[in-house]
């Protein structure tokens, strides 16, 4: 049951990061910009997969070299063993304030240049692998936090250098398998489907981020300060 919370845990960062403002309009971009002269349908689709698997690539990467970097070091991985519960608490309270938007920042990064898109759309398949690896580079403020703030400290936590992040991967590929899917064979529902998943991810974002807060204290108060927490 504990390890089924926890892969939920990891999959649901990566929906959550997925659907994000940014992200979410970054994948639409993406693969409408494949997929524009593209007639057949699968095509699309197909290009809309690539890219997919890129991103999640990408992700499942930077995860496993920073975890497996960290851990692998005797000394951080003794001090991250004895003190990662009281880390964890501050670190949750911090990622819980940018997802309920009480932090804020602009910046983002876009890896893409002229040339990739070039690139992309004359090699559908290669190409839409590699905007997916690069726009999973480009991280906004809330998928940084989501990504760096708690899929690598959940990473790290459990010695998981590999599950969580490819759980985390699949998740950030959902959303975006279905939109490939939409855009491959009812384009004209793409304005629909994307005002009705912004409203949800609002909702998802500031009960995800009250979560993280209320576990974020917790922890703070029964590991840092050591106050007798039973329920």
């Amino acid at each position: 049951m504990e390890f089924f919370l926890k892969s939920f845990t990891a999959v649901w960062l990566g929906i959550l990061t997925s659907i994000s403002p940014c992200p979410l309009a970054t994948n639409i971009a993406a693969i409408s910009f494949i997929g524009k002269k593209v007639n057949n349908s699968w095509h699309t689709l197909l290009s809309g997969l690539s890219y997919m698997c890129g991103r999640m690539l990408a992700y499942i990467a930077i995860s496993v070299i920073l975890v497996a970097g960290v851990t692998s070091v005797p000394s951080i991985a003794l001090f991250l063993q004895k003190n990662m519960n009281k880390m964890l608490g501050p670190i949750l309270i911090v990622t819980g304030l940018f997802l309920l938007g009480v932090f804020k920042m602009s910046f983002s990064g876009n890896l893409a240049g002229d040339g990739v898109k070039k690139f992309a759309e004359n090699n559908h398949m290669s190409g839409a692998a590699l905007l997916g690896v690069l726009f999973a580079l480009s991280f906004c403020p809330v998928s940084a936090a989501l990504f760096f703030g708690s899929l690598i400290p959940l990473s790290i936590k459990y010695n998981s250098n590999f599950i969580y992040p490819s759980l985390y991967g699949i998740g950030t590929a959902l959303p975006v398998v279905a939109f490939a899917i939409i855009l491959a064979f009812s384009a004209k529902t793409v304005g629909k489907v994307f005002n009705r998943i912004t409203q949800i991810e609002y909702w998802s974002r500031m009960l995800t981020g009250g979560l993280f807060e209320l576990i974020g204290i917790y922890f703070t108060l029964k590991y840092l300060f050591k106050f007798d927490i039973t329920f």
